[in-house]
């Protein structure tokens, strides 16, 4: 049976290279100037001042709810229709997620109903950048600015995507990007923080390692070192740092790679009257396709995954909305007002993408769906 899965990992001999490399010092395979070195090419890349490192996007997350000093009684905007770890962190520091809703073009939280859920306890939104397609991400910072709340944008999924040729993650005053495995670019697992904000860099740095002021290397430092907060530990390692300064060394190549696959799928999936494809609402709009999720109507999600399945085609349900997950629900959170979320949730459906994808692989994809829905 012809077998496609959802995604695969672009990589080379230049990635092999790399982890050897760090291997074969037998040394500083925690810490290092690699790890320095990966912070500095992702903050030009984005052209911001400064980037820290975690060992996941999530661990990113959470240590930026500690370095905004968030707490209990604080309300913090999130989409329901996201990977949980984005409704997650308000939780981490004892503060409230609210929920809004979003907007059929980008699935990014809509701003109006952004605006709606705004309080005096208010001191932040969470917007997300979806499968590698930017929100309304203007309209977003505009809203926080005028409320005085911060915005830290989730970009886990769209290292690279534009905004009127402006990077995602250099709108909010911070933003996170995940390197998990079926990301944009991977060091298999692994996030980090970008921020222009000198404060908020130099606490997450005291939060990544057990909150003590770092001179150089820790593990080659003589000198007794100075803890002066409660921290833990959320570093990278160094072996999966030279592994992110290869793979952001072709993360253009990728991206190019990545968009003539969703250029492809649209072309095809267009002319099916059933399928909404997932394209950019317009030309300021640079979208990197982490994912290519279509909406499908009229009911038809449901089946056609599972005609899918039976060709040996693995699809995904990204996502099904958060305040309905059981812990969600514990939490009082299972009849919140999201019509849009709730069934967009019902209509999307996430095709296999990957860089290399061959043509005869999407020419079989396709041409699946189109025997489906005839």
């Amino acid at each position: 049976m012809f077998k496609i899965p959802l995604f695969k990992i672009y990589w080379d001999e230049d990635d092999i290279k790399a982890v050897e490399n760090v291997i074969r010092s037998g040394m500083y395979w925690s810490s290092g100037k690699l790890i320095e070195e990966f912070e500095k090419k992702i903050a030009e890349y984005l052209g911001v001042k400064y980037c820290v490192t975690f060992n996941s996007g999530g661990s990113a997350l959470f240590a930026l709810m500690l370095a905004y000093k968030f707490k209990p009684g604080d309300e913090i905007i999130v989409p329901s229709f996201t990977f949980i770890a984005t409704a997650y962190a308000p939780l981490y520091v004892g503060a409230k997620p609210v929920f809004a809703d979003i907007e059929e073009k980008t699935y990014g939280l809509d701003p109006e109903n952004v605006n709606e859920r705004i309080t005096p306890k208010t001191k932040a939104i969470i917007p997300i950048h979806y499968g590698g397609m930017p929100c309304k991400i203007a309209e977003l910072k505009e809203i926080a600015e005028d409320n005085k709340l911060i915005l830290i944008e989730d970009a886990a999924e769209s290292f690279g995507a534009r905004f009127k040729g402006k990077c995602v993650g250099t709108y909010g005053d911070s933003a996170i990007f995940s390197f998990c495995h079926n990301k944009v670019f991977t060091t298999g697992e692994g996030g980090c923080v970008v921020t222009n904000n000198r404060e908020v860099y130099k606490r997450l740095l005291l939060i990544r390692e057990y909150g003590r002021v770092v001179r150089g290397n820790y593990f080659v430092n003589p000198q007794n070192l100075d803890y002066i907060e409660v921290g833990y530990n959320l570093r990278m390692s160094t072996i999966l740092a030279a592994l992110g300064i290869a793979q952001i060394n072709k993360v253009n190549k990728v991206i190019e790679m990545r968009r003539e696959r969703a250029t492809y799928y649209t072309k095809k999936l267009s002319k099916i009257k059933e399928i909404v494809p997932f394209k950019p609402p317009s030309k300021d709009y640079f979208a990197v396709y982490q994912m290519y999720t279509i909406r499908v109507l009229n009911n038809l999600r449901d089946n056609l995954a599972k005609f899918l399945e039976s060709k040996g085609i693995i699809t995904r349900i990204y996502f099904d909305p958060v305040h309905k997950y059981s812990i969600f629900k514990k939490l009082g959170y299972g009849n919140v007002p999201l019509p849009i979320t709730e069934r967009i949730s019902r209509e999307v459906l996430t095709l296999p993408i990957y860089p290399h994808m061959s043509e005869n692989e999407q020419k079989y994809i396709t041409n699946a769906i189109t025997e489906y829905l005839r």
